[in-house]
């Protein structure tokens, strides 16, 4: 038995020490830094936007114990990630996007100090649906854990029984839950802000409500409610795609809209720009318009 828990010890330690490579040190705030993981091997690392309290004066602790400058790239506040940028060769870990169960044994590693420091624990809950932050956010899916996050974990990796990373920590989406982001997550965020600086959110200028439908177009269309049009800013692309108070939004992009959470989710970045048809109910009767996205500030 000795022999088994020392095998295991050794294994897990051994596992710290290989993914500490990737580990490194966020100084971005007034008191105890973070972390981040090496996103490229040109510099990019990606860390937790709450982290990251200043765009300027940021510095970064690598692996070799070198400390070194650091630049924001971008930020996106609603799945609380950042994208920084070093004038450093970096070592990019292994990834997992699949054959996460609950129950898998993990350990969560930050770089708070000078070395690394690391804790375990179990997926204790695994969603296998895209999930909405409480900012607004998209997350691929909701990954839970029972981890212990000690202050400077922050922006930290997850790291399975293998050594490889299965996303990021995050302590801000959710106040006394320890949350990570998965990493198909990171990659289209870091993919957005390294491409734009920020996540482009689409904007219709609508104020909605759900609204039942009447029964026999509730039939028709299998689809209960739709989201009633209470205001519409002026000049905004609802005014200008020909949308009225009091029109009710039952589909857009060929997609059904019966909730608030399902139009945001539509309002997505490749939306933008684009014509979309909007299906409505208006006077008790269906219409299609062509609305164009706009981008929000």
């Amino acid at each position: 038995m000795n022999e088994t828990l020392k095998t295991v010890s050794d294994g897990l330690a051994e596992i710290v020490e290989r993914v500490s490579a990737s580990l490194i040190r966020v100084e971005a705030r007034k008191r105890l830094p973070a972390s981040g993981i090496a996103w490229s091997e040109d510099g990019l690392i990606i860390t937790s936007h709450h982290v990251v309290q200043r765009d300027e004066n940021i510095q970064i602790g690598l692996p070799s114990g070198e400390t070194v400058t650091a630049t924001l790239v971008g930020r996106d506040p609603s799945t609380d990630l950042a994208l920084l940028r070093a004038e450093a060769r970096l070592n990019v870990p292994n990834w997992v996007t699949e054959g996460l169960r609950v129950g898998h044994m993990v350990l969560a590693l930050g770089r708070p100090g000078n070395t690394a420091q690391a804790t375990q624990g179990i997926i204790s809950a695994l969603g296998d649906k895209a999930w909405r932050t409480p900012n607004g956010g998209d997350v691929d899916f909701y990954l839970q854990t029972d981890v212990v996050m000690y202050p400077g974990f922050s922006g930290g990796p997850l790291v399975d029984v293998s050594g490889r990373v299965v996303g990021l920590n995050t302590s801000a989406l959710m106040r006394g839950v320890s949350l990570t982001l998965p990493v198909a997550t990171l990659s289209r965020v870091a993919s957005a802000l390294a491409e734009h600086g920020h996540i482009k959110r689409g904007y219709l200028g609508v104020g909605a409500q759900p609204a039942r439908l009447p029964e026999g177009l509730a039939e028709e269309l299998s689809q209960e409610t739709g989201l009633l049009i209470v205001t519409v800013e002026g000049g905004s692309p609802a005014d200008q795609g020909g949308l009225l108070m009091g029109d009710t939004i039952i589909g857009l992009d060929g997609q059904a809209v019966r909730s608030l959470d399902e139009l945001l989710s539509l309002l997505s970045s490749e939306r933008v720009g684009r014509e979309v048809a909007v299906r409505i109910m208006r006077g008790g009767e269906l219409h299609e318009l062509g609305v164009v996205i706009g981008e929000r500030a």
